[in-house]
């Protein structure tokens, strides 16, 4: 993969560049602030950013708007926004519209290198990567959104883990139910969040978005 870093922090910069490079990616940049992640990723054209949220100059919110606008100048590539934050409002403007190639990881949960560097290879192919406390934020942010109300307990652990990018044998493997039991859930979920199958449609996607759309 051709990669962008966009991360204040040097040593934990660095870090990441040396991961990546290890596991044969080619890191194109590595910047410390939103205005030189636009410009590198107009000048290298990278398959996926990786982006922290809180950069110079303000350290608020800068690293989310240069991604969001990342998002809005080169939709084909992909975002994972990497932070010690959760930006509940940001990650759904993020997710919104086109979720397809959006991570949101928060950094002192990600324990497993392997893990990271699989998410960060899903979300350059197009997938969604979402820590399970960013989902379970969002799914309180969203709990009132239509359709939602009517999941059951176990659809919305089904929901959940859809959202983090999990397949269907992922699902099973994590609940300890048959793939059968999963694929049911999934039929409901689709059902009750009015989501019929239709040609160009992602309803997994779909399914993730209803609730950050309320």
């Amino acid at each position: 993969m051709r990669v962008v870093i966009a991360e204040d922090a040097a040593l934990f910069r660095e870090g990441l560049v040396r991961l990546l490079q290890d596991r044969g990616h080619q890191v194109c940049a590595a910047v410390a602030d939103g205005d030189a992640l636009l410009a590198a990723a107009t000048e290298h054209r990278p398959d996926v950013a990786v982006v922290d949220i809180r950069m110079p100059p303000t350290h608020t919110d800068e690293g989310l708007r240069a991604a969001l606008e990342l998002r809005r100048r080169r939709p084909e590539t992909g975002v994972l926004v990497l932070s010690q934050h959760i930006e509940t409002r940001y990650a759904a403007r993020l997710l919104e519209g086109n979720a397809a190639g959006v991570g949101y990881l928060l950094k002192d949960r990600v324990a497993d290198v392997a893990e990271f560097a699989d998410a960060l290879a899903r979300v350059a192919a197009g997938g969604t990567a979402l820590d399970p406390e960013v989902v379970g934020h969002l799914l309180g942010a969203g709990r009132h959104a239509r359709g939602l109300a009517a999941l059951t307990p176990r659809e919305r652990e089904v929901l959940s883990l859809m959202a983090e990018g999990r397949s269907n044998a992922g699902i099973a493997a994590t609940l300890v139910i048959s793939a059968g039991a999963v694929e049911k859930h999934v039929a409901s979920i689709f059902g009750k969040l009015g989501l019929p199958p239709a040609e160009g449609d992602n309803r997994r996607v779909l399914a993730v978005l209803r609730f950050l759309r309320s």
